[in-house]
């Protein structure tokens, strides 16, 4: 009897072990799943790897509950950390970002790390396997390059975000653009996200998408009033209310402070209410709120106990004054060329 995406996922894991991850012979490659995990993926990717000739470790482990240090609690710590770090390659489909199980790892540099959190074969096959990637890294990374050449942005959408900041150049802009064959920190091709000049964000920010950790799709808007890079403010219905109840239960100030600001652009990708999937929504904006690694906005980042991340759709960007995109479509000739052959698949 088929499973679901049975023969489209053998082509998916192919394209993300070799086309993606580059996987040679003789690497080990650490897989992290766990009870909730699409068991059906994490065994094509092991297939995929072990056809590489390289040698495949499948860890999963028992569902660990919330985000970052959170889930601390719920790990086999410090045993999965050590595990982990020894890997070349590490593909994650559970939920240890920012966990301390994910910063032991990470002190191996030479690794190839790759965050896939929630990863089904529905998403695989539509976000990995059917994309052009090559038209789609092009496209990423001249919208990559004009951001990292700004020095103030501007984002409105309309439920009501009008938010304003200044770049800092000393944080890096991550194109996650499909190429993760570099040692460093991937995630699924289709954003850009970067930190920005934190002191510097301020205005209002609606979120009318998703919030992912705690409340997935949004039944109405939630609207976050933000002075100097911190929410001072948050206004809505029954979500806006949960939201803020959740990110009080922590007692850290940090949980209240903008950490990353992306955008998404996988023609692949729907609003579902994963988060992996949502932040890559065709034109979507997304923040992140709480815990940031010192990497993404040296020297220390931004230390919480957790993190979260909500989706602003259909948004509109101007960049130095000049607009980048108009509800979730861009505006300069080259790049709506490029965004055509994209969603419409043109070779």
């Amino acid at each position: 009897m088929l499973q679901r995406y049975e023969f489209e996922l053998g082509k998916a894991a192919d394209n993300l072990i070799r086309d993606m991850l580059g996987v040679r012979k003789g690497e080990i490659v650490a897989i992290t799943a766990d009870t909730e995990s699409d068991q059906s993926v994490v065994n094509a990717v092991a297939r995929s790897v072990h056809s590489a000739g390289a040698k495949p470790m499948v860890i999963n482990i028992a569902a660990a509950q919330g985000m970052g240090k959170a889930v601390d609690p719920d790990l086999p710590l410090p045993a999965l950390g050590v595990a982990l770090r020894e890997a070349t390659v590490w593909i994650e489909f559970n939920n240890l970002l920012y966990s301390t199980a994910f910063e032991i790892a990470r002190e191996n540099k030479e690794q190839r790390y790759i965050c896939l959190l929630g990863m089904d074969a529905r998403l695989l096959v539509n976000t990995v396997g059917r994309i052009n990637p090559g038209k789609l890294s092009e496209f990423l990374n001249e919208i990559a390059q004009l951001t990292r050449e700004a020095k103030e942005v501007l984002i409105k959408n309309p439920a009501g975000t009008d938010l304003r900041f200044e770049n800092n150049p000393k944080n890096p802009i991550n194109c996650d653009d499909g190429d993760a064959k570099e040692p460093g920190m991937h995630m699924l091709a289709g954003q850009i996200s970067w930190a920005p000049d934190f002191d510097t964000i301020n205005g209002k920010l609606v979120f009318d998408g998703s919030i992912e950790p705690p409340c997935g799709i949004l039944d109405a808007p939630v609207e976050l009033v933000v002075e100097k890079g911190k929410v001072t403010d948050i206004k809505g219905g029954q979500k806006a209310a949960q939201f803020k109840e959740w990110l009080e239960s922590f007692n850290d100030p940090g949980m209240f402070r903008l950490a990353h600001v992306s955008y998404g652009f996988n023609p692949g990708a729907e609003l579902t209410g994963n988060i992996l999937e949502d932040e890559r929504v065709w034109g979507c904006t997304q923040w992140g709120l709480g815990y940031l690694s010192p990497p993404d906005a040296p020297p220390e980042g931004i230390m919480a106990k957790s993190h979260t991340d909500g989706i602003c759709l259909d948004s509109s960007v101007w960049l130095d004054g000049e607009q980048l995109m108009e509800k979730g479509k861009l505006i300069p000739s080259h790049l709506q060329k490029l965004e055509k052959e994209i969603i419409e698949g043109e070779e």
